[in-house]
């Protein structure tokens, strides 16, 4: 069917999104350093590198069927319906998202965006404190929390991520929303190109691999967080550390606000896409 006229102002928004990540141009600071983090890691032999990236797509892979099945997942998703049948109280199923219109998905969503750069900038402000715990903690909980919030904008736009296809697309999108900005637009094409073909898709039939290179300098700016934390914690005001927790809490809120706006463009763009196709 033909989009309305606001249908059409949300996909030139979009695209006008799509073309300043297709277009970014990186300095060359950015360049030397993904040189110098490139050659460092090719230091290492092939089959130890092979073996990593093979550990961290499974640890990915099984912490997002975690994710989905848990309790809080769960009871997010029933708070999304329930939001939903404010608006067509005949909403059941996550499927049944899509009959919505284009700002009543977007108020949803923006529900659930805000909540996780909320949980982001608190989870980055405990960090900041410092304690070796909550320091060690922060990788996995910035993976637990920016994947969630790609599951829950899925679900809002109408797509169910209890498929081999969407599971994998997920990551894909989380993978994609984590690269430096020089390579997401190259990323960002070959998602579209995954959704070529029937509409109605099951199994996962493109590449499978996650991580690479290129993807280690989020891991690295994590690590690079937690240096600056350990380095201005004993910067007391008022027996606080301050500075230390604004760094913590800056970094994380900085992560998920990217990682929700790719997502948030990405389904609401899949949504589009799949009304005209209708």
């Amino acid at each position: 069917m033909p989009l309305t006229d606001r249908e059409m102002t949300v996909l030139a928004e979009i695209k006008d999104w799509e073309k300043k990540l297709l277009d970014y141009e990186p300095n060359d600071l950015q360049l030397t350093y993904e040189k110098y983090l490139e050659s460092g890691f090719s230091m290492l032999p092939e089959e130890a590198r092979s073996q990593f990236f093979a550990v961290v797509d499974n640890w990915l892979f099984h912490l997002n069927a975690m994710i989905q099945g848990a309790q809080f997942q769960l009871d997010a998703k029933e708070r999304i319906l329930a939001a939903a049948r404010v608006f067509d109280s005949g909403v059941g199923r996550i499927e049944d998202m899509k009959h919505l219109e284009i700002d009543q998905l977007n108020y949803i969503a923006q529900q659930q965006i805000a909540r996780h750069r909320l949980y982001s900038f608190a989870q980055g402000g405990m960090a900041g404190t410092g304690g070796a715990l909550l320091l060690g903690a922060d990788l996995p909980a910035m993976a637990v929390i920016n994947l969630r919030a790609v599951q829950l904008l899925a679900m809002t736009y109408g797509y169910e991520v209890n498929t081999p296809f969407e599971m994998m697309t997920s990551l894909k999108v989380f993978h994609t929303a984590t690269l430096p900005p020089r390579l997401q637009g190259e990323s960002w094409n070959q998602l579209l190109e995954d959704l070529k073909g029937e509409r109605d898709r099951y199994f996962y039939e493109g590449n499978d691999q996650l991580t690479d290179p290129s993807w280690l300098e989020m891991p690295m700016r994590q690590v690079f967080k937690g240096a600056f934390i350990t380095l201005f914690r004993k910067r007391m005001v008022q027996g606080i550390p301050l500075v230390s927790m604004a760094i913590g809490a800056g970094a994380n809120y900085q992560l998920t606000r990217r990682v929700t706006d790719f997502s948030h463009n990405y389904y609401r763009l899949r949504y589009l896409m799949d009304r005209e196709e209708r």
